[in-house]
């Protein structure tokens, strides 16, 4: 059953793309609007990995330690979340998870039921932008205080 659905999706997509490359503008468009999502996602998937690792450069910059900075961030990117979960107010969660550099970084991955999503995808990735420049600046003046 489920074979057949996936062959029957295939031929729907592979339909589609020879369209698009005869000339048929409107299935260009069809092709172009479904994939358009996906691209935003893997590319996004890659820049939130790139913050994220700029994050925790700035933070180990910072502390100058490598156990307390992982710990540091690994507990900045999954506890903020838990927190979120727990509270009982939906209104603050949804602000902390707006706020939060992973939940509003990871928002880049959504291609679905995006009005759902705390934060839009893009501006997620700019609050996670925020986190790591923060963390860089941070890093960079206490370097340079301390080696100086």
């Amino acid at each position: 059953m489920v074979g057949a659905c996936v062959r029957e999706r295939e031929d729907d997509w592979t339909g589609l793309m020879r369209s698009a490359i005869a000339g048929d503008s409107a299935a260009y468009h069809r092709l172009l609007k479904a994939i358009t999502p996906v691209l935003r996602a893997a590319a996004g998937s890659v820049l939130y990995l790139a913050l994220v690792g700029l994050l925790s450069l700035g933070v180990a910059a910072l502390v100058r330690d490598t156990a307390l900075a992982a710990g540091l961030v690994l507990g900045l990117l999954y506890i903020v979340p838990i927190v979120a979960a727990v509270l009982g107010s939906s209104q603050l969660a949804r602000h902390l998870q707006q706020l939060a550099p992973m939940t509003a970084g990871l928002a880049i991955q959504a291609t679905t039921s995006l009005r759902s999503q705390p934060i839009s995808p893009w501006a997620g990735i700019g609050v996670l932008a925020a986190w790591a420049a923060a963390a860089l600046a941070t890093g960079g003046i206490r370097v340079r205080r301390r080696d100086a």
